[in-house]
């Protein structure tokens, strides 16, 4: 309670948290514009009954249930991300521009990925109110209504990246998780009034169990986002004033990821999902046929589980590779006469590092993977739709508040460095 209150003593950090809580008022205002001809009772029902687009509605900050002017929240730039680190393991140049060229490089690589979101979030929207016309829930008469529908909806999207970019210049958290956690939040009351709706007392053993699952998961959430391995390093005499060999540590993060391979693998499932609802009515009966069958492949649980399971594992290692270099964090090791206790410096080290970080990223991808089908398989076993164990997003949750949690204690440690 002291520390909450020091904060909010502290004059900039006040400003900034309040200037980040107004950014979220005007995405929830953004998230509620719903665009016209919109069923909302038959939306209702057909998101309740779809586990995939109940599930990106969750990333798109609840944009998506309410077809709002921010349809797709921030799916698209996420998508487009995903893209830009897949090229530049392809484009020796864009690695460059990431990895090589400092701040500047890394500036240019996010202002590619930025354009890179407007054909996205066009193509997305398209796909995404042509299987909500299908399915009659929105109403679009002629060419003009559907241009200006994905015109409004790509503005929305845009305009949450911005409000993202604002939120993470304030080093008070990340702006895209940030407005994702809003969503989440918000979405927490209705949640919370369909499981107590649906209650009935014949189902108690079962809503026990649910109860305890959802406890498990939030304490494992808990353990997994702050669990990491410590490497001891020695120092050679003279590198380092002071530090004796064994006195310090590198920690690996067994999540080293955080949320990102959950947010990626949903974008990355939602765009056949998305590509299939818009040529379903197509007049040529081979495309119809192949859109029909990936439909009904979403809708097998299962098979959508194992698939998205698989996804996060998958991104889960590849984000690990992008943010973590054994071969550098070695060879700063060895320019600053530090080493492994038992393992030469150089390659031997990379290596030694390398294979720590893989055995303890399957710890993490396993983890988030079981987590991230976790509400698939409670439906389905209960087959009661009021009961989600939203493991993602208690992940996304608990993962963000920690986040800002250490980012404003390291703010508050530099202006009063012996109290804190």
């Amino acid at each position: 309670m002291r520390v909450v209150i020091d904060v909010l003593r502290t004059r900039d950090i006040r400003n900034k948290i309040l200037f980040i809580l107004a950014l979220l008022v005007v995405f929830r205002i953004m998230a509620n514009i719903p665009l016209p001809g919109v069923d909302m009772t038959r939306l209702e029902q057909f998101f309740s009954d779809n586990q995939l687009l109940g599930m990106v509605n969750v990333f798109s900050g609840g944009g998506l249930s309410t077809i709002s002017i921010a349809l797709l929240g921030l799916g698209p730039y996420i998508t487009a991300s995903i893209v830009m680190q897949l090229l530049q393991m392809i484009v020796p140049a864009l690695e460059k521009l990431n990895k090589e060229e400092g701040e500047a490089g890394r500036a240019k690589f996010n202002q590619i990925t930025r354009y890179l979101t407007v054909p996205f979030a066009l193509l997305q929207t398209y796909g995404m109110l042509t299987l909500l016309r299908t399915q009659g829930l929105i109403v679009i008469e002629g060419a003009f209504d559907m241009a200006l529908m994905m015109v409004t909806a790509t503005a929305g999207t845009i305009f949450l990246m911005w409000l993202g970019e604002l939120i993470s210049e304030k080093k008070i958290g990340n702006g895209v998780s940030i407005l994702i956690f809003a969503g989440i939040v918000a979405a927490l009351p209705s949640s919370l009034g369909r499981f107590f709706s649906e209650f009935q007392a014949s189902d108690m053993f079962v809503y026990v169990a649910f109860i305890a699952v959802a406890l498990i998961t939030i304490v494992g959430v808990v353990f997994m986002t702050e669990a990491q391995r410590n490497i001891p390093i020695a120092y050679a005499k003279g590198m380092r004033s002071g530090m004796r060999s064994g006195t310090s540590h590198l920690p690996l993060r067994v999540n080293q990821a955080g949320v990102i391979p959950i947010i990626f693998a949903i974008s990355l499932v939602l765009v056949p999902s998305v590509i299939a609802g818009a040529l379903v009515g197509s007049p040529n009966p081979t495309v119809a046929g192949i859109a029909q069958a990936v439909n009904a492949f979403f809708q097998n649980t299962w098979l959508y589980a194992l698939v998205y399971f698989a996804l996060v594992i998958v991104f889960a290692y590849f984000y690990t590779a992008i943010i973590f270099d054994p071969k550098k964090i070695a060879e700063n090791l060895q320019k600053q006469g530090g080493y492994v206790p038992g393992v030469r410096p150089g390659a031997r080290t990379e290596e030694y590092l390398h294979g720590i970080m893989n055995r303890i990223t399957l710890a993490g991808a396993l983890f988030l993977g079981v987590v991230a089908v976790l509400p698939l398989a409670v439906q389905e076993l209960t087959q009661i739709q009021a009961l989600t164990v939203g493991g993602t997003s208690i992940l996304i949750a608990v993962s963000v508040v920690i986040d800002m949690i250490k980012q404003i204690q390291g703010q508050m440690v530099m202006r009063d460095y012996e109290r804190f």
